[in-house]
């Protein structure tokens, strides 16, 4: 059977894991990781096979959580590097340059945001993948 591969990527206040695998999945899996991530208030986002989860947790404690719970995964830590210093000038992350918002709100963003920062915004995405 096929396990899922797991990217994990820390940010300051959330995390988010990319499923490499997700269409080898089976539905049955993928209802598991999903029942997971809504366990926790996080967002699945299936075009980008991503999902975000706002909690500060560092990588061991996510594998260790997945295999409390039963999820056979192979996992990897994925390290960013800084990239962006522009700042953004609203809202709840007032301040916060735009490498440093969680992946949910840049993913939120991506869909409800049309303003003049857009192109920090679509260049953060596609730093992260998302």
């Amino acid at each position: 059977m096929i396990v899922p591969y797991f990217i994990f990527t820390k940010y300051p206040n959330s995390f988010s894991v990319y499923v490499k695998n997700l269409e080898d999945l089976s539905v049955e899996q993928i209802q598991k990781i999903e029942a997971f991530v809504k366990e926790r208030k996080g967002i699945f986002d299936f075009s980008s096979y991503t999902f975000v989860i706002q909690k500060r947790l560092e990588f061991g404690e996510f594998v260790s959580l997945l295999q409390k719970i039963s999820i056979n995964a192979k996992c990897e830590e994925k390290f960013l590097k800084t990239q962006q210093t522009q700042r953004v000038e609203f809202g709840k992350y007032k301040g916060l340059t735009y490498s440093d918002l969680p992946d949910s709100y840049l993913l939120w963003l991506k869909s409800n945001y049309k303003g003049k920062n857009r192109d920090a915004i679509d260049a953060e995405l596609h730093y992260r993948e998302l």
